[in-house]
């Protein structure tokens, strides 16, 4: 019988890495040439990652964290729970793989208002005609020493007007609270406003709705969030 001369531990290592990394590059290849093949919309799929559960690959589709099978023929759109651990895994994958460096933000688009000492930050995607971000506005009045950098972000039916009318306000920050929490409109007014480039903002980072909450971690929560949930990711920030 013909032997084989023996491998060390980091060869015969290294031999099963490579040929793991193999089989990991066939399946991601087969999955997008699948993928797009029947999605010739979508663009290029630059995100596909085996995950370690069920045998599904983590796929972003139109800005959207999915999963698909090994070969590509269906999409599963949800989340993974750990049922021993309770954590919701795709929440925390969304949250790396969306994660936003706050300090990079272009914050002088934004009405800055600051509460307390202003230590904690976090900066919102808001619209006048949205009624969560009404509720959110609510929720933050509860909270203290925050520096908060609100967008004006018009994609609801006539807010274009309303937030050009809160920017050119001689007071931006109380135009925006009268009118959010007390329905005090803001006076007509005209001048250069930031509109247009908060609005390229938002696209670029997948800010599709509103109220779209980014935290000093870079955490982005698409949605309304309680008092006590915001206090929970005001303070992650200074607990890295």
């Amino acid at each position: 019988m013909k032997k084989f001369p023996a491998l060390g531990l980091s060869k015969l290592f290294a031999l099963f890495l490579l040929i793991w990394l193999s089989s990991a590059q066939a399946g991601e290849n087969e999955i997008r040439q699948s993928l797009q093949s029947k999605l010739p919309n979508v663009g290029k799929l630059e995100h596909i990652v085996k995950t370690p559960y069920a045998g599904l690959y983590e796929v972003i589709v139109n800005d959207r964290l999915l999963y698909t099978d090994e070969q590509g023929q269906y999409l599963f759109d949800g989340s993974v729970i750990d049922v021993k651990s309770r954590r919701n895994i795709t929440e925390e994958r969304n949250r790396l793989l969306f994660a936003i460096e706050f300090d990079k933000l272009p914050l002088d688009l934004a009405v800055k208002k600051v509460k307390g000492n202003g230590k904690r930050k976090m900066a919102q995607f808001t619209d006048p005609n949205c009624g969560y971000c009404k509720r959110l506005e609510r929720e933050l009045s509860k909270v203290d020493n925050v520096t908060i950098y609100s967008f004006l972000y018009p994609i609801f039916q006539g807010s274009g007007e309303i937030v050009r009318n809160v920017h050119c306000a001689k007071d931006p920050v109380k135009a925006w609270d009268d009118l959010m929490l007390n329905g005090i409109a803001p006076a007509s007014a005209s001048c250069k406003t930031p509109i247009d480039k908060v609005l390229a903002l938002g696209k670029k980072l997948r800010v599709t709705g509103t109220p779209n909450l980014i935290f000093g971690d870079g955490t982005q929560v698409p949605g309304y969030l309680p008092a006590e949930e915001l206090e929970k990711h005001l303070d992650a920030d200074g607990k890295k």
